[in-house]
């Protein structure tokens, strides 16, 4: 179940104002849960929840208590086991069916400890009213968001999304992954402590064999679902495994006795762009019913405001890659689904980026992967988070499955190096995984495809037509004041100066922009893997086609600045087409 929760919590009394205000989130939040709308008082403790009903849509809505209401709770996430768990709470009586009813329960027979037991995406808030304490937790990763902040008066605030914060706290912050805030104690602390976490490396063998199984667990625990779902399909590597092992295990279970034993895939481009044609060809590989979402780089450039009202950032690759997303997760909406899995994950825990075949060594490769594991919340886990809860959409990312990264994480990094002599291009350890010649998971062409990120997959044009649009936003005087302006986080080009402006407008404090990360990057990389090759520091941009020398449709060094980095003139942008064509098997939408 996906909903929204927003907490305030005093320590003396409330004022008046902040009582007057809190109803607001329902306007501000209610996209992420349109289902159903909850609210709870204890003293001076208001929990309030907006639902997304997914699983138990008839008796789940929340807030969630224990059999006596000393414990109450609000949830945005699924937990995978809730059935396991409940056979461990043999004397407990549950309320509902939702899988998120186990979350008191476990609280009132393990105490906070319990949250290291649950497997699954969450943020929660839990009230005792038993002493008026309560505890905050998220998910091992961040794959749900989730935001703290705190008033002039002493109050706590919590929030699925910043905006439900931003007018009633004098400082908030995004609420770290894989943390417990504890009222009694006043501080948050690290739940999730698995041995990757150390960056120390490892050293156990590679076995395809274990890889599979670990990855195919991942996938089945997330059919969980008592409503119309999908696959987000781009014809790359992750995705694509994704959507074959959902095809091959679908029937038999309660989704498919429900909704039918054919799934459902999605995928989003520009007309003829390179992910609309390859996700065609897994789509008839694997007999889906597949939809295709076409938009024009106007139609993106018309959205870009909506996209960082939601999505809450300022980061260039993010909202590059959050606007197809966005625009595809209201289409799929729309269509009476409620759920979709999707690929994020797998390039931060393999290796997948293209700058990952210049890594010098095991042990920087592994360190890299830990970092940007660890950084997941702040750009594609907000991403897919946000972008599709615009819609009262769900994402689920099987790739970051706590089994799975254990043991993904565990392999020794020798295996993930890329030796292209050795035919062991980027995720080579995933892709030999899955490649099984008596019943193939994919064809062998879709299997060893080039990684494409996915704001370049939906069509290179997408990025150079960002960029033409910003530059006729931002003049040359403009960003020679950018570090005035903007001193925290200082855009570097026409493009990230338009994106932070139009940010400000919406979330001007100085906290909303310190949640932003920033630093230099290559394809994605963090500040320090730009080192590994010399030549990067000369061509500073996310795009996977800043790979020089290793993406297969680079950018040309020899171009002019201004031609490599795909500043694509405004007659041409003007002269695309204006259609948004949704079509499938039966189905025509245009708009």
């Amino acid at each position: 179940m996906t909903g929204l929760d927003r907490f305030l919590a005093g320590t003396g009394p409330i004022r008046s104002a902040s009582l007057k205000r809190f109803p607001f989130f329902y306007v501000r939040l209610k996209h992420r849960g349109p289902d159903w709308s909850g609210l709870y008082q204890h003293g001076d403790c208001f929990l309030s929840h907006q639902r997304l009903a997914i699983v138990d849509p008839a008796s789940g809505d929340q807030p969630l208590f224990n059999e006596d209401k000393a414990i109450v709770v609000t949830v945005n996430g699924e937990i995978y086991n809730h059935e396991e768990l409940r056979k461990r709470l043999p004397n407990h009586k549950f309320r509902t069916g939702s899988d998120c009813d186990v979350i008191a329960h476990l609280y009132e027979e393990y105490g906070e400890d319990f949250v290291d037991m649950l497997d699954g995406m969450f943020s929660f808030v839990l009230l005792d009213t038993r002493d008026n304490s309560f505890i905050v937790g998220r998910d091992a990763i961040g794959i749900t968001s989730l935001y703290i902040g705190w008033g002039l008066d002493g109050s706590i605030w919590i929030s699925s999304e910043m905006k439900g914060l931003n007018d009633d706290c004098e400082h908030f912050e995004s609420f770290p992954p894989g943390h417990l805030y504890s009222s009694k104690e006043g501080e948050l602390r690290r739940w999730y402590n698995p041995p990757w976490f150390s960056e120390a490396i490892p050293s156990t063998p590679y076995d395809p064999l274990v890889l599979r199984r670990a990855f195919e667990n991942a996938v089945i625990k997330r059919l969980m679902t008592d409503v119309p779902f999908g696959v987000l399909l781009s014809g790359g590597l992750d995705s694509s495994l994704v959507a074959s092992i959902t095809a091959r295990h679908l029937t038999g279970t309660k989704a498919a006795k429900q909704w039918g034993a054919q799934l459902h895939s999605f995928c989003v481009g520009l007309e003829g762009s390179p992910d609309l044609k390859a996700a065609k060809e897994v789509a008839d590989y694997l007999g889906t019913v597949h939809h295709e979402f076409h938009f024009t780089v106007q139609d993106g450039i018309d959205a870009i405001e909506d996209v960082i009202y939601h999505i809450e950032t300022y980061d260039v690759t993010t909202i590059r890659a959050s606007t197809p997303m966005f625009l595809m997760s209201r289409k799929i909406k729309s269509l009476g689904v409620k759920m979709v899995i999707s690929g994020e994950g797998s390039d931060e825990i393999f290796g997948g980026y293209l700058y990952f075949h210049k890594a010098p060594n095991k042990e920087e490769l592994h360190r890299e992967t830990c970092h940007k594991i660890k950084a997941l919340h702040q750009y594609d886990c907000l991403r897919a988070n946000k972008s599709t809860s615009a819609w009262g959409l769900e994402a689920r990312v099987p790739f970051l499955d706590k089994e799975f990264i254990n043991v993904a994480m565990d392999i020794d990094p020798e295996w993930k190096m890329i030796k292209p002599d050795q035919g062991r291009i980027e995720k080579w350890v995933l892709r030999n995984a899955f490649d099984d010649e008596e019943n193939p998971y994919l064809p062998k062409h879709i299997l060893y495809r080039q990684k494409e990120q996915f704001s370049d997959g939906v069509g290179y044009s997408w990025i150079d037509g960002l960029k033409s649009h910003a530059a006729g936003h931002v003049t040359d005087k403009m960003m020679l004041n950018a570090t005035h302006i903007f001193p925290h986080n200082t855009p570097t080009t026409k493009e990230a100066y338009y994106y932070r402006m139009i940010f400000e407008r919406f979330f001007p404090q100085n906290s909303a922009r310190s949640t932003v990360p920033g630093g230099a990057s290559v394809a994605c990389s963090t500040a320090k893997a730009i080192e590994w090759d010399s030549t990067w520091s000369n061509n500073l941009d996310p795009s996977g086609r800043a790979a020089l020398g290793v993406h297969v449709s680079a950018y040309d060094p020899q171009l002019p600045t201004s031609v490599a980095t795909g500043k694509v003139p405004t007659n041409i942008i003007n002269k695309m087409p204006r259609m948004v064509e949704v079509s499938a098997p039966g189905l025509t939408i245009q708009s």
